[in-house]
């Protein structure tokens, strides 16, 4: 027999498909959602490290910046840097500019002549500009309105009296600074050792900055400038890596959405299945009096193929619209966190990517139905309703094979984490085995459950496993759509659980730094001037990086590893050392015994546990510290488990006071005010009486905290919200799917002399019997994702609050049998005789 043309299938599939999509709307909504999350976030994500690559030499300042703390480059250090192109020097360090009624923290900024090697500072009032005139400096909006000056006022930076030359608009290398404790104020190179704030022992970093003048690689320039002196505890950038910590942001951020994306169109791919399979359903006349006219199998397929591609296609593009108009939105959002251009932004591959997943997931689901249709005879067709067809999974292996493959090609090829994606296609399908197993044995226990007494109980534990119940289908998508309300409720309380832990409602009032160690009671008794019951806390502060560790005959050096050790993220760079004659509070020891007071014999360190574990440090071993250039080495003595909550000094490292107090170092301190005090002046006198040091207020600085992990909460559960939205969307699709085979049901139990009032219960008995029995399924699968997200992704703790999230899906399983009850209303009106002659 022959086969119709491709063209002469669309003409009759076109003929039969509604302009609206009428039957297909469910597949349309289900591939918008998905599309459109993955168009949006791989277009997004795409020009942003786009933007971080095209830009990695102005967001860094240069093409290769080497950091060290408390000192400057020497003379030899800096013709080393020299011989590869032209340097540039600076500064950075907290400090405190004040006028005569006002004080604010402050990020100083000091730059040479020779700043910026790329890029240009932008004031307020238009001009492009680079280091500021001697005596004068460029000032933020935000520092300048919390002083009240503008351009032309006076203002004081330690000892040092400043004239405001201009008002920061756009500063080429913000992103690479990282987090701020105040506002900007960028002044000539000489000011900072005017003003006071580089004497010996001052916390400040030295940033100098190199734009190569021929074609050096960047990374062999760092190997070799660290080989030169390894000893000397840099922390190298290069234009690849100018801002580590956006693209460590984008990265996660990017691979979550992305999963967000992959996990709707999996839950929508259930909603395809039941919408297509709903669709083919409605068309059984159709199709069984197409075969009576002489229409073959190959012809059926072709036919709906054309339908439901169509169909598809409309959906996909739809959501690619979608994507790529919502782009502009979410750049607009980030555009001070990270680089982003405004506009439209077309992203060609991953619109693409986007567009194939779509269809892939549609051929997927949408396979088996349409293979179902085709494979009866018409009188098998016309029977259906009343004569169950059977399940035809065989003819569709290939189709689906052939997805599946595509999108876990799609998935892993090109992947930033491909165990991450490969874990999740695994995942997704063990999950759809399992929702089917469970749908099987569901109906498999019903079949066998002793009959209630009661005819409602009975009927609806009946539809349970009477032929052609949909009771598999309905297990699917209830099951991912009330998960999905369990993942978004855990993922949103243990959001709040890490900003209420990270970000503790009471802290020290101020934090203060650099406070010369032969003034420490001249700043308790400022402090106590204004609040006598205050508590200061003061401890030494120093800059120092590990250079080896280990045993002392075979040590490990760490400039001559590959690669750290997974946690031991205290290696790398400069990190913050102290020394201490007690254990610091919040502390306690897990191994070892702390030196007595007064111990003056071989230089000892404690060292947190934590970091002992992941770098293999023992009690007896050997740490080398780089220190102002000069190497120290301590036995470690004990290991120490860290309260990281608490608001106080914590230090991974604590050494003996005979290992560091000959060190040129000052003084940190956290001044807490009794609750309820107030101590007005205080920041004032503060600043006047130690102009070199800087105090810095906690209070805005926690609020400012709170609302950056705000924002991170909020864009995490934004995403989240498509996954519901999904699922809430396969819901009412599989409602719906069961309505229309409830349809002879209903009729035949009205003509017996069931009530209006009987239908609705026995609806509500059997969807609650499914609702209650995946209400446990759901929440061990949606706190599995959950916990994954948050704990494997974005590395938080894992704190739900299971009360809350109990509720989430209790209110899940109330719209549920709201949606139930909503799709029973249009049978209760279907007339028995004209509904029974349609049949």
């Amino acid at each position: 027999m022959t086969t119709l043309s491709w063209p002469v299938a669309w003409r009759i599939a076109r003929r039969d498909l509604h302009r609206r999509f009428r039957g297909l709307r469910l597949l349309l909504v289900c591939l918008f959602l998905g599309v459109g999350a993955l168009a949006a976030i791989g277009t997004l994500t795409g020009a942003i490290r786009g933007e971080l690559d095209a830009q990695g030499r102005e967001i860094l300042g240069g093409d290769l910046e080497v950091e060290v703390w408390q000192r400057p480059l020497s003379a030899e250090e800096l013709a080393l840097l020299g011989t590869y192109g032209e340097v540039s020097q600076g500064l950075r360090m907290q400090a405190m500019a004040s006028t005569g009624e006002a004080a604010s923290p402050i990020e100083l900024k000091a730059v040479d002549d020779d700043w910026p090697l790329y890029g240009t500072l932008t004031l307020a009032d238009g001009r492009e500009a680079g280091a500021p005139p001697a005596g004068q400096a460029w000032i933020a909006a935000g520092a300048a309105e919390r002083l009240g000056i503008g351009p032309g006022d006076r203002f004081r930076v330690g000892t040092a009296d400043l004239v405001v030359g201009g008002i920061i608009d756009a500063e080429p290398d913000r992103l690479s600074e990282g987090f701020q404790l105040g506002q900007t104020v960028i002044v000539p190179l000489e000011v900072p050792a005017a003003a006071g704030l580089t004497a010996p022992g001052a916390m400040y970093q030295s940033k100098t900055r190199v734009r190569f003048s021929g074609g050096d690689d960047p990374a062999e320039v760092e190997e070799a400038i660290v080989a030169s002196r390894p000893e000397a505890g840099y922390d190298i950038r290069t234009r690849e890596r100018a801002s580590p910590g956006a693209e460590r942001f984008v990265g996660r951020m990017g691979e979550f959405l992305t999963l967000v994306g992959l996990a709707a169109l999996a839950i929508a791919g259930i909603g395809i299945g039941g919408g297509v399979a709903s669709y083919l359903e409605a068309r059984r006349g159709s199709i069984a009096t197409l075969k009576i006219l002489g229409a073959t199998s190959a012809d059926i397929v072709r036919i709906y193929a054309l339908q439901i591609g169509a169909a598809a296609l409309a959906g996909t593009l739809a959501g690619l619209a979608a994507g790529v108009l919502v782009t502009p939105l979410l750049a607009q959002a980030l555009g001070d966190l990270l680089p982003v251009r405004p506009g439209l932004v077309f992203d060609p591959g991953a619109l693409l990517r986007a567009a194939l997943f779509g269809l892939l997931v549609a051929l997927i689901f949408a396979a088996p139905p349409l293979m179902r249709a085709q494979r009866y005879p018409a009188m098998a067709l016309m029977r259906s309703r009343i004569v169950p067809l059977s399940g035809a999974w065989r003819s569709a292996l290939w189709p689906v094979t052939l997805g599946l493959v595509g999108i876990a090609a799609l998935a892993l090829i090109g992947s930033p984490q491909p165990g991450l994606s490969a874990l999740f296609l695994g995942g997704a399908a063990l999950l759809l085995l399992i929702l089917w197993g469970l749908g099987k044995a569901i109906r498999a226990v019903a079949e066998r459950w002793p009959r209630p007494t009661n005819p409602i109980a009975r009927a609806a534990l009946a539809n349970l496993h009477r032929p052609g119940s949909a009771t598999g289908s309905l297990v699917t998508a209830l099951g991912f759509g009330l998960a999905a309300f369990v993942l978004l409720a855990a993922v949103q309380t243990s959001l709040e659980g890490n900003i209420m832990r990270s970000v503790p409602q009471r802290a020290p009032d101020y934090f203060v730094l650099d406070i010369p160690r032969d003034r420490l009671g001249e700043f308790e008794n400022t402090v106590r001037r204004h609040a006598p019951d205050a508590e200061v806390e003061a401890v030494p502060t120093l800059r120092g990086a590990i250079l080896a560790y280990g045993a002392a005959d075979n040590p490990t050096v760490v400039s001559e590893l590959d690669e750290l050790p997974e946690g031991a993220w205290a290696l790398r760079g400069e990190r913050g050392l102290t020394y201490a004659e007690r254990l610091p509070d919040g502390n306690s020891l897990v191994a070892g015994e702390w030196w007595r007071e007064g111990y003056a014999g071989e230089p000892l360190v404690s060292v947190d546990a934590e970091l002992a574990r992941a770098a293999g440090l023992e009690i007896g071993d050997y740490l080398t510290v780089g220190l102002l250039g000069v190497e120290r080495t301590a036995r470690v003595a004990n290991l120490r488990r860290i309260d990281w909550e608490s608001m106080g000094f914590n230090y991974v490292l604590v050494f003996s006071p005979n290992a560091l107090s000959d060190a040129p170092h000052n003084l940190a301190a956290t001044v807490s005010l009794p609750e309820g005090a107030a101590a007005a002046g205080l920041l004032r006198d503060l600043v006047r009486a130690f102009p070199s040091s800087s105090v810095i207020e906690v209070g805005p600085l926690l609020t400012q905290a709170r609302e950056i992990l705000g924002q991170v909460s909020l864009a995490i559960l934004a995403a989240a919200g498509v996954a519901v939205l999904a699922g809430i969307a396969v819901l009412l699709g599989a409602i719906a799917a069961a309505r229309a085979a409830r349809l002879y049901d209903t009729v035949i139990l009205r003509v017996l002399g069931a009530s209006t009032r009987q239908l609705l219960t026995l609806q509500l008995a059997e969807f609650g019997m499914l609702a209650a029995m995946l209400a446990f399924v759901a929440l061990g699968l949606g706190g599995a994702l959950a916990w994954l997200v948050i704990v494997q992704l974005f590395e938080f703790e894992w704190m739900p609050d299971w009360p809350r999230v109990l509720a989430v899906l209790g209110a899940g399983i109330a719209l549920v049998l709201a949606f139930a009850l909503a799709a029973s209303l249009p049978l209760l009106r279907a007339r028995p005789a004209q509904t029974l002659r349609t049949l």
